[in-house]
């Protein structure tokens, strides 16, 4: 069995300028770029991750727009998986299993988008599944968010979410510790 990398949302809306631009997506996304780097160097599996909003009202992510898309920095090639997800879980109602299973894939490296959101419900399934996770924290990235009329900003919040994460669901690390284990 082996390991795969995981890209989760990396679509256009997210960066500045899209629909629903994330604090520090930039830079969560060039550290991705990076390890994305390292499995195709290696010839390691790579799942790309497409989030399709079909639900009514969505602002983002609307199918066969410019926004959907996978950012540039992280196109797949062709011979690189495209998933297409409907629900914060990369799991849910798609092909993900079924391809890390015929992949061989029984241990997964996890970058991308939102950190409380999608990457938190895919790792936690991911956990789920009996994979063995990694999540690179600084490949990652979110949004402030407002509870009880507070707002949170999107560095506490990628911080809870990352600490969270890391207690039971996955081994939180930062890129370079990653590249350099």
């Amino acid at each position: 069995m082996g390991v795969g990398l995981v890209l989760i949302d990396l679509q256009n809306d997210y960066f500045t300028g899209g629909a629903m631009a994330l604090s520090g997506m930039e830079s969560a996304a060039e550290n991705a770029a990076r390890v994305l780097e390292l499995f195709r160097d290696n010839s390691d599996p790579v799942f790309h991750v497409q989030h399709l909003s079909l639900r009514e009202g969505a602002t983002f992510f609307i199918p066969g727009s410019p926004g959907c898309e996978i950012h540039p920095q992280l196109s797949p090639l062709e011979s690189e998986v495209i998933i297409q997800k409907n629900y914060p879980s990369s799991f849910q109602n798609t092909t993900l299993a079924a391809q890390l299973e015929e992949a061989g894939v029984d241990e997964l490296v996890f970058c991308g988008a939102m950190s409380h959101m999608c990457i938190d419900t895919t790792v936690r399934a991911a956990f789920e599944r009996r994979y063995k996770s990694t999540l690179i924290a600084d490949a990652c990235a979110t949004c402030d968010l407002e509870f009880d009329g507070k707002c949170i900003s999107a560095k506490d919040v990628h911080s809870a979410f990352m600490a969270a994460i890391g207690m039971v669901f996955a081994n939180v690390v930062k890129t370079d510790e990653y590249l350099n284990s």
